[in-house]
């Protein structure tokens, strides 16, 4: 798969891409239960495109610029209606030995997207 055809709400996202640039390490909340962790936002792509990567916790800090990585089963959010790419548990991240140029003229994260939508259950339960 290529950068270019990432879309928002995606699952399973099989891509090798160079990293363009590592971004300083942000401490965060969870709102779920209050505690801390550490996120690392990477700039990563191919020939076709750009997309910010979003690394937690244990991932953060492995990773440098010029480095080419294999991700399997990515998955893409919407965060402040920018797109980005995440590995999350079922996910894995390799470094690989390729030669992959990524394009940062054309970043997938600077462009604004709308979250895709969730279906589910009326509010209130009822239909």
């Amino acid at each position: 798969m290529n950068v270019s055809d990432i879309k928002p709400g995606m699952k399973r996202i099989d891509v090798t891409v160079e990293v363009a640039e590592v971004y300083p390490v942000r401490e965060v909340t969870s709102r779920k239960d209050g505690s801390k962790h550490q996120v690392e936002e990477i700039l990563v792509g191919d020939e076709s495109g750009s997309i910010i990567l979003s690394l937690w916790d244990n991932d953060v800090g492995k990773l440098k610029e010029g480095d080419v990585i294999k991700i399997e089963n990515g998955y893409t959010t919407v965060v402040r209606g920018s797109m980005r790419l995440n590995v999350g548990r079922y996910g894995k991240i390799e470094i690989v030995d390729e030669d992959v140029k990524a394009n940062t003229e054309n970043n997938l994260s600077d462009r604004e997207v709308r979250p895709p939508k969730r279906y589910g259950f009326p509010k209130g339960g009822r239909f």
